[in-house]
């Protein structure tokens, strides 16, 4: 808390006159992008402590949503204190900052009481009572910290003798435990994996890290010192962090929350080949784009969701909201993920401009350049995979949204055409949706709609 002169010096300013406002230090907050964001990293400080800012100014950079925005300060004055450093993540709406006037001294703020923030490695979830049962159906009385430490140990607390209150294993006898020599030495998780591909004795090894846990460089260290013959290659690793690690969660909480159904289509997209070959041979100027399948497809599925508007939907909290415009996501592959910008009003524009707006957004995705407006209020997603030799996919919903189609690559075989057999052009569809928002029937209506367009492109015009 503040002192008794700056009663109201970490409040936020909320409807203060301008005298008091000059009096009032001001708490910077993670902010609230979009309706799913829950927490956000902050991967660069524009200025330091005690140095000034003004209102507007850039001030830190967060990374969620899969892209990296500037924050402005809310205030001018002086940074009187970094709260989370750059590195780590936080919980939505804790305090990351203080800003203050010059001279005035609020009360430090101790991060980990403010700001819920979550370890780049992934802060392991707390053991609860019920965990740590090491024989089934056999519960083992033990402190929290003693679970804790046995968990990095490796020990089996069955095997623990307690010295607490009616046998209760305290931290103390788990050391003891460990100190016997009867115990699996600490590791890191990548160091046990290395230990483990090397065939090394784990107890030969000195630890270097925290309370002396066994590290990736004490194995590596270890297996220098082996014979050329005996050494084993060491274990590659890739920091599970931002894109990758956002991208995890977000694919992970959507099978877990919804309950999604994959349904498939194969279309015959002759027409649409040759319809995509009229329009690139349209006379143009230099800036007149050349429309692309993908192009076609957001074409398609746009008119089709006009007529299906709860495909258009999403789930909030308890209620369906049905959008009377089409904002269609775009997945985009990049080196290191995937990013799903956003075509508004895609409903409301024809075949070049289309084709136009979603090039550079693709562009802009590519160069790390969309900004959280272009990521998010998607209303329904598409995910052409054409380009690779993949026939068919099962896409997963990117939340709150009711639908996605997955698109496989076009492939000329044999298919019956007005009664005959010739070689045609056929692609499947594949539309993933929430049932708890849409039932089979209408969605299969929808696909099929959908498939319509495809192969007779014409229909769309009407």
């Amino acid at each position: 808390m503040a002192g008794p002169d700056q009663s109201n010096g970490l409040n936020r300013l909320n409807g203060l006159n301008e005298t008091e406002e000059e009096k009032v230090a001001v708490n910077v907050t993670m902010p609230k992008w979009g309706l799913t964001m829950k927490e956000g990293k902050i991967t660069r400080w524009f200025k330091s402590e005690g140095e000034t800012i003004q209102d507007g100014e850039p001030f830190f950079e967060v990374e969620t949503e899969k892209i990296t925005n500037s924050v402005e300060a809310e205030a001018s004055g002086v940074v009187f204190q970094i709260v989370v450093s750059a590195g780590e993540t936080v919980a939505v709406g804790s305090i990351v900052a203080i800003i203050a006037r010059p001279g005035e001294q609020p009360q430090r703020i101790e991060a980990g009481l403010v700001a819920a923030t979550v370890s780049p490695a992934a802060a392991e979830k707390p053991p609860q009572a019920h965990e740590t049962v090491p024989e089934k159906g056999k519960f083992v009385r033990a402190t929290p910290a003693a679970r804790r430490l046995a968990k990095d140990f490796g020990i089996d607390l069955t095997k623990v003798v307690g010295t607490g209150p009616n046998g209760r294993i305290s931290e103390k006898d788990v050391h003891q435990y460990q100190e016997s020599g009867t115990a699996v030495p600490r590791a890191t998780p990548l160091a046990q994996e290395m230990i483990r591909q090397a065939g090394l004795d784990a107890s030969t090894i000195a630890g270097s890290g925290e309370g002396g846990k066994i590290t990736k460089k004490d194995v590596e260290q270890a297996l220098a010192q082996q014979t050329p013959e005996a050494a084993a290659a060491p274990v590659e690793s890739i920091p599970f962090t931002g894109m990758r690690r956002s991208i995890a969660e977000n694919m992970h909480a959507s099978l877990q929350n919804s309950a999604q159904l994959t349904i498939f289509t194969e279309v015959d997209v002759t027409e649409m080949i040759r319809f995509r070959d009229v329009m690139r041979e349209q006379p143009g100027n230099d800036d007149t784009p050349k429309p692309s399948v993908t192009d076609i497809l957001i074409l398609a599925l746009s008119r089709a969701l006009r007529h299906f508007p709860i495909m258009n939907s999403t789930l909030i909290d308890d209620e369906i909201i049905l959008h009377d415009s089409v904002h269609m996501g775009i997945a985009v592959a990049l080196p290191d993920g995937l990013m799903v910008p956003v075509l508004r009003d895609a409903d409301n524009k024809g075949l070049l401009e289309i084709a136009r707006e979603s090039r550079a957004l693709a562009g802009k995705a590519r160069e790390g350049a969309l900004t959280v407006d272009e990521v998010t209020g998607g209303t329904f997603t598409l995910s052409n995979l054409g380009m690779f030799a993949v026939d068919g996919v099962t896409p997963i919903l990117k939340p709150p949204e009711t639908g996605i189609l997955g698109v496989g690559r076009i492939k000329a075989k044999p298919a019956v055409h007005n009664g005959e057999i010739a070689i045609r052009s056929m692609m499947f569809l594949s539309l993933t949706f929430d049932h708890r928002v849409v039932d089979g029937a209408p969605a299969a209506k929808f696909l099929e709609t959908v498939a319509r367009f495809l192969e007779n492109p014409y229909l769309m015009m009407a």
